[in-house]
Formats: C-alpha cells, structure tokens, sequence
C-alpha cells in the first residue's frame, strides 16, 4: 500500500489489484504526495546521475517493456479471439445432422 500513497497527485493514473484498493481505502492516507519533498527528490536523481544511474535510461527500458508485454498480451487475446471466431463459423455452416 506504500506505493500507492506515494504516487497521489493531480493527473495521475495508477491502476492496482483490487484487494490493494481495498486495504487503501481502509488504512491509506489520500493527499497530493508527489509534490511533497521535491528538492530531497532532485538531491537524489542528482546523485544517482553522478554515480551512473541514469533516471532517463531506466525509464525508456521500462516503457520499451512494458508495451512489449501489453502487446504480447494483446497478441495472445487476438488469436484466443480469432480461433473461438473460427470454431463458431465452423459449427454455423457444419450441414445439420440428418
């Protein structure tokens, strides 16, 4: 749940199992975290930067990741879909049984 209060702010999605929500609605704290210690944040990045971590890379790997497992699963719905759609046409046009 600690990730959840950490991630609260204006224009922002965050999408969590619902037994998460649900421990958040029940003990979670709602305000705008993500605006609150902005230049400890910035203190951080900076350091990660100089010691070759960079915030930027580990971002862009992150998306390139993530659209490949969404596509992927998207792929695999589309032939579950394909094949069932193929199986039902199959049994319309079958002659009937006479």
């Amino acid at each position: 749940m600690l990730y959840v209060e950490e991630l609260i702010g204006p224009n922002t999605i965050n999408t969590v199992p619902p037994a998460t929500l649900d421990a958040f609605r029940d003990h979670g704290k709602p305000r705008d975290s993500l605006e609150e210690n902005i230049e400890d944040a910035k203190r951080v990045l900076a350091e990660l930067e100089k010691s070759g971590i960079s915030l930027d890379a580990i971002t862009a790997e992150l998306v390139k990741d993530g659209v490949k497992l969404f596509a992927d699963a998207a792929d695999k719905l589309y032939g579950a879909v394909a094949h069932k759609r193929a199986a039902v046409a199959r049994r319309r046009h079958r002659p009937a049984a006479s």
